[in-house]
């Protein structure tokens, strides 16, 4: 008898990278990642320099954890800032609702009602913008089979645990 048995990789740092996101963002959305730059470059970074910089002149710096502790927050803003200055030159701002408004498209209010009369409201917004309560990412399973629905239409979301059905009963762009 003969089982199986997976050929062993070599171990390495690499990683496959990540498919890329949407690169759509609703009008809100892209106020708030500017504030959050700004608030990085203009206020944070700046307090985080400074505190490096006095346990700088405390001395022996390999044995300082205030100065360690600084570097290490300065090169997580420095990221940040890089990251967010890319994403938001990249981005396509989605200010107006589409033609159709009777279609599920980016930026919708979708309601919905699941097999046990659950109701649930959604809004279809970008990767960068979305929380677990009640923006999804368009990118998302849930927001591609609603994608181009209509009120009455019936949808199915595959998950881990099986499909659930969902029946959207209300569409709405806000403003």
């Amino acid at each position: 008898m003969t089982f199986f048995t997976r050929p062993q990789l070599p171990m390495s740092r690499y990683r496959p990278p990540t498919p890329p996101s949407s690169r759509y963002i609703t009008a809100e959305g892209e106020q708030r990642l500017i504030k959050e730059l700004k608030y990085l470059w203009k206020v944070k970074r700046p307090e985080v320099t400074e505190s490096v910089r006095e346990a700088a002149a405390q001395g022996d710096r390999s044995e300082n954890a205030e100065y360690i502790y600084g570097k290490k927050q300065l090169r997580e803003i420095d990221r940040r800032v890089r990251y967010l200055s890319k994403r938001l030159d990249d981005m396509t701002v989605v200010d107006r609702p589409p033609g159709d408004t009777s279609k599920v498209f980016f930026g919708a209010w979708v309601s919905l009602v699941d097999d046990d009369a659950n109701e649930r409201r959604l809004r279809i917004v970008g990767p960068d913008e979305i929380d677990t309560d009640h923006y999804i990412s368009i990118d998302a399973p849930m927001a591609r089979a609603l994608l181009k629905k209509e009120v009455g239409d019936e949808i199915e979301v595959p998950t881990p645990t099986g499909s659930h059905f969902y029946e959207i009963i209300a569409i709405e762009y806000l403003a």
